[in-house]
């Protein structure tokens, strides 16, 4: 095996590790819980939370009123155009590698570039069965009394969630986080 093949073949490999590792983070579990406060009381707070929530699609499936835990659910939803670009690239890195088993291995003619018709459409089937999927959304408040000045909850929910209710509903209801859900994690 000369030079050429022996990088072209390494190179193949490691497009399809990327491939694989995008593929596993696409479906990966990204809940966050975070501590925010508000100067606000907690019924106002709470209220513009339950109606921000309900437009975007979420559904209030239980709580727990001694607790003071709210709990909701919403589907998260494949990209189909993701899938079939997933789709797409995982069939022309298949066919690539193809075209280096062929390369390494002449005795197996054109049988190694069907690959293509494997890798593709099994990538672009793993990303959309994986990675939809139903998240929760939940609030327990912290304030010890129901009628205090501020609020104090607890919230967990995917990370991505928690930043668009920090920017949607940020300024006006003076929340304050810890700024945890900006930074970038190593």
């Amino acid at each position: 095996m000369t030079y050429y093949l022996k990088s072209t073949l390494l190179l193949t490999i490691l497009l399809s590790i990327g491939l694989f590792f995008f593929l596993r983070a696409s479906s990966k579990d990204r809940t966050t819980v975070i501590e925010v406060s508000s100067s606000q009381k907690p019924i106002e707070v709470l209220k513009k939370i339950c109606e921000w929530l309900d437009l975007r699609g979420w559904q209030q499936v239980g709580g727990d009123f001694d607790q003071k835990l709210l709990i909701f659910k919403g589907q998260v939803v494949s990209s189909k155009f993701l899938a079939l670009f997933l789709s797409i690239l995982g069939g022309f890195g298949s066919c690539a590698l193809g075209l280096v088993i062929t390369e390494i291995y002449p005795a197996l003619k054109w049988w190694p570039l069907l690959l293509g018709f494997v890798g593709g459409p099994l990538s672009g089937i793993i990303y959309y069965k994986k990675s939809a999927r139903e998240e929760k959304f939940e609030l327990r408040l912290l304030n010890k009394k129901d009628n205090e000045e501020k609020t104090l909850m607890r919230l967990r929910a995917h990370r991505d969630e928690l930043i668009s209710l920090d920017k949607d509903l940020g300024e006006r209801l003076q929340l304050e986080t810890d700024g945890s859900l900006f930074k970038t994690p190593v």
